[in-house]
């Protein structure tokens, strides 16, 4: 699974996500209860289009909806009402309430508390729901005189929406058919979801892709796939027909692994395109689908399982041995996980080397199967003697030899590991430019190969080293600034002839300063981060004098902030004059760490020391 970022998992507060998702046909307000007249702090779109007032209107109004109070509004519901928030209840109330255009409609109101971590009530949740069609027709002045009838039928136009809905229904019915967010405000209200902030939540069956099974698992599969990457190539060239019940086993070890992964990666969140942590199995299996599985699919099929029996034909065993290849799509693994790696020069560096010693790999085995292919004349059946398989045979002292009495084909020659030694050597000096000449193409198509592989080891070693020389660089970055301000230093006081003593003391500041802060600029960093993000790191700086000092034991949190922000660290060497009597003081310095001599006619009147005192 795509998995370069961990994604944004710092704890965050789902609660209005929650319980919008609970009440998709509800009409709801959402009031402060820590402020007077428990204020509207959200109102969602099926309460206004109810009541007629726009969310701005809403507002800062009291989530008592006594701003939809008329004269027909029952007083005792209303004390009920603030009764209720003011004991932090969970109630529920028939009330006559009155829309922006002043026409009357019963509700049915439901108000639950919405209480924190620390078990304190911080929000009060209010549930509207019409149902003035079960009420008696209301009587107010613009219907006095009117007959029951008439009045039954204006509160039947008022609620048409309602009334399409409640056709096929009957009155008892429809009284009880309620949102899920009612049946859980019924039921009871401590199961309602908490106001806190809280890390994302999967389902049980659903693995974070961050967590260290699936670390320690990718990590499995990662060695597993360069097992997968070396094996493969080396039997499909060496025809190493896997009759070794042994390796026969560990090969379907590494595929049942494989198909296992593939049940996990459906089961795997993985990061969404706005840096979220995606846990919904349907999006994980439909991203997946998409993506890798039919890769890891091919990768996984037995293929030495078939090819292992006896009696399968010739071609079909090279056709399956072919097909093994396409196991080397298992590198896509690899590709996956580069983005944890790229910014570590080492793992780049090491990364590299594995890189090419792979590719001399594969290339090594393209070389051998070229060879053999073309070592044996088909039409005259003869060996050829200038090609560098048999001149290795004659080298080591094991010629090929015909066969005539028996198969009738040419038998003997290099052993399998003097063979892959050899073809290894030959690419490996290929790619470096080296080539000493002690192996090489004779046939067309060996010569074919080689050209190709010049082409490619050249671009090759060119992006290795070149990256070698760029990661070099980069770790010896912060090394060579600081030399290179030395020698800026060194210049500039030869230049205006500084005096040595002086000499000495800015060369000492310049080089304990380095070696305090490593090279790094702070204000740069901070530059980066954002407002707040920054006003929090530098409180954690200055830490330190916030907590001895006394001046800031009862100053308050945004106090602290303002502050951290405007400190600024300073160094002194030992020797240094902070300031000098006459001058104007501009700054309030902090002694952070060791300590200050106050000097007066040459003598010392005042030692002042960051220490704290009992």
């Amino acid at each position: 699974m795509p998995g370069g970022k961990r994604g944004l998992v710092a704890p965050q507060n789902t609660f209005l996500e929650n319980i919008v998702r609970r009440s998709s046909e509800t009409s709801f307000l959402l009031g402060n209860a820590q402020i007077v007249e428990w204020p509207v702090v959200y109102s969602n779109d099926g309460f206004c289009k109810l009541s007629g007032f726009h969310r701005a209107e809403v507002m800062q109004k009291s989530s008592t909806c006594s701003f939809m109070y008329g004269e027909l509004t029952d007083k005792k519901t209303i004390d009920k009402v603030r009764q209720t928030f003011d004991n932090y209840e969970s109630n529920c109330f028939e009330i006559l309430l009155y829309r922006k255009n002043r026409s009357p409609v019963w509700f049915y109101m439901q108000v639950a508390p919405i209480r924190n971590e620390n078990d304190k009530v911080v929000l009060f949740l209010c549930t509207f729901k019409d149902i003035t069609l079960f009420k008696q027709p209301i009587e107010d002045e613009t219907t006095k005189g009117w007959t029951k009838f008439a009045r039954l039928t204006r509160a039947l136009t008022n609620n048409r929406n309602t009334l399409q809905q409640l056709a096929p229904i009957g009155k008892h019915e429809v009284s009880h058919k309620q949102s899920r967010l009612a049946e859980v405000l019924q039921l009871n209200s401590d199961i309602l979801p908490q106001y806190k902030q809280e890390a994302p939540k999967t389902p049980p069956h659903i693995i974070l892709h961050y967590c260290t099974f699936k670390t320690t698992w990718d990590w499995v599969i990662l060695i597993l796939t360069f097992y997968t990457a070396i094996m493969v190539p080396y039997n499909v060239s060496f025809k190493t027909k896997q009759n070794n019940i042994v390796w026969l086993v560990l090969d379907s070890v590494v595929d049942v692994i494989f198909l296992v992964d593939i049940v996990l990666n459906f089961h795997t969140t993985f990061v969404g395109p706005g840096g979220e942590v995606i846990s919904d199995p349907k999006l994980i299996r439909m991203n997946y689908l998409k993506t890798w599985f039919v890769i890891d699919l091919l990768s996984c099929l037995p293929y030495d399982i078939i090819n292992a029996f006896e009696n399968v034909d010739e071609g079909i065993s090279s056709l399956f041995s072919s097909l093994k290849v396409v196991r080397l799509l298992r590198l896509g693994r690899v590709a996956r996980k580069l983005d944890h790696y790229l910014e570590y020069g080492a793992a780049v560096l090491v990364l590299l080397v594995c890189v090419f010693g792979l590719v001399a790999h594969w290339l090594a085995c393209i070389w051998y199967s070229i060879g053999d292919y073309e070592v044996i004349d088909e039409a005259t059946n003869t060996i050829k003697m200038d090609s560098w398989l048999y001149q290795l045979a004659i080298s080591i002292g094991s010629p090929y030899r015909y066969n005539a009495s028996g198969s009738g084909r040419w038998e003997g020659g290099p052993g399998k590991d003097s063979l892959y030694i050899t073809s290894l050597y030959f690419t490996m000096t290929s790619l470096t430019t080296i080539g000493f000449g002690n192996i090489a193409p004779t046939t067309d198509g060996e010569k074919i190969f080689s050209v190709a592989m010049m082409m490619v080891g050249s671009l090759l070693y060119a992006t290795i080293f070149g990256n070698v020389t760029t990661i070099f660089q980069q770790m010896y970055a912060n090394t060579n600034r600081y030399h290179e301000m030395l020698n800026n230093v060194r210049d500039f006081l030869k230049l205006y002839q500084v005096p040595k003593g002086l000499s000495e003391r800015v060369m000492d500041y310049i080089v304990s300063t380095w070696s305090m802060s490593k090279g790094i600029d702070t204000e740069k960093v901070l530059s980066i981060c954002p407002k707040d993000m920054r006003a929090d790191i530098c409180v954690h700086l200055n830490r330190k004098v916030f907590n001895e000092h006394p001046a800031f034991r009862l100053a308050s949190d945004g106090c602290l902030r303002s502050l951290a922000v405007e400190f600024q660290t300073i160094h002194c060497a030992p020797g240094d004059l902070i300031f000098h009597a006459g001058e104007s003081v501009d700054t309030l310095c902090f002694v952070v760490s060791g300590s200050l001599e106050v000097i007066q006619d040459d003598e010392v009147i005042a030692i002042l020391d960051n220490f704290p005192q009992d």
